[in-house]
């Protein structure tokens, strides 16, 4: 399906297949995308769900602004943002595995609380900074590649070598598949079902924060529109909802199906809510094609 809508594109748009629009507007917009979703794989891989992604990305992106322009803190912003999001993935797993709260649940109201700690953080009205030192950590580049795209891939990388090279990365499929067989095995269950939860709040935290630098400023509505287009993204890559299966090797395909998706469509001039329909429709078709049905005995 990637192959097939570049190909469309290409052949329908003159801009499509070019450099700029590829590096500045495909891999510079999936970028904030591909580390939401990369957040949410590792808690679906371990069968539970992160919906507070897009208000992490909110509140890190608010705090980042803040502590640059009223407390003058400069790059010391960002690993303390971060950490904001950090804490803001331990507590939800902390609640998900202490008071045993279903995480859909606990995570469906930190998307609220957060949501609304960033607003009245920001007063309901967008804020700035003047920092163009800072800014180059986002939106400079080397050898001609944006930063921000060469963050996106480090990252991505570093997801990969998570998953699959260490015991974080085992316990998280091994608790996808069956959690009892990880108990029988010794293992500190609670403790590795809330690492998912805090390396969200991580991923999320820098996706925030390379986004707030992109734009130098914060507005109540950064990071909206996130969470349904990264799960989108995880379970048309290949990530089973019910956990175990596919991991972060696969969530770019997802990824970069929406975002050319979305860039063809611009490109086309269609309107925006028809935009949302075909979307819609090709996300269905997608995970249709690529689920196993052989390894599904029955679909809820």
């Amino acid at each position: 399906m990637l192959f097939g809508l570049m190909i469309t594109f290409t052949f329908t748009t003159e801009r499509f297949f070019t450099e700029g629009n590829l590096l500045d507007n495909v891999a510079k917009n999936a970028v904030t995308l591909l580390l939401v979703a990369l957040a949410g794989t590792f808690p679906i891989l371990q069968q539970s769900i992160d919906l507070s992604v897009e208000s992490v990305v909110l509140l890190t992106g608010v705090v980042t602004v803040v502590l640059i322009s009223q407390f003058g803190l400069g790059l010391l912003a960002i690993p303390l943002a971060i950490g904001v999001g950090m804490l803001a993935g331990l507590f939800n797993g902390i609640v998900f595995t202490k008071l045993k709260v279903p995480s859909f649940l606990v995570t469906l109201g930190t998307l609220s609380v957060m949501a609304g700690v960033g607003k009245i953080i920001t007063g309901g009205s967008t804020i700035t900074f003047r920092n163009p030192a800072i800014r180059t950590i986002s939106t400079g580049d080397v050898l001609g590649i944006p930063n921000l795209v060469l963050w996106g891939l480090l990252i991505y990388v570093g997801t990969i070598v998570l998953a699959f090279r260490t015991k974080f990365g085992r316990y998280c499929f091994a608790l996808g598949e069956n959690e009892r067989v990880v108990e029988l095995a010794g293992a500190k269950v609670d403790r590795y079902k809330i690492y998912p939860f805090v390396l969200s709040g991580l991923l999320c935290g820098i996706a925030g924060v390379l986004l707030t630098l992109r734009i130098s400023s914060a507005s109540p509505n950064i990071g909206s529109g996130l969470l349904l287009p990264s799960i989108a993204a995880i379970v048309m890559g290949g990530t089973a909802l019910t956990g175990g299966v596919g991991g972060p090797h696969r969530t770019i395909l997802g990824v970069l199906v929406i975002a050319v998706l979305n860039n063809g469509m611009n490109l086309l001039g269609i309107d925006s809510f028809v935009q949302e329909i075909i979307l819609g429709l090709v996300v269905v078709a997608a995970v249709a094609l690529s689920i196993d049905r052989e390894k599904i005995d029955v679909v809820k």
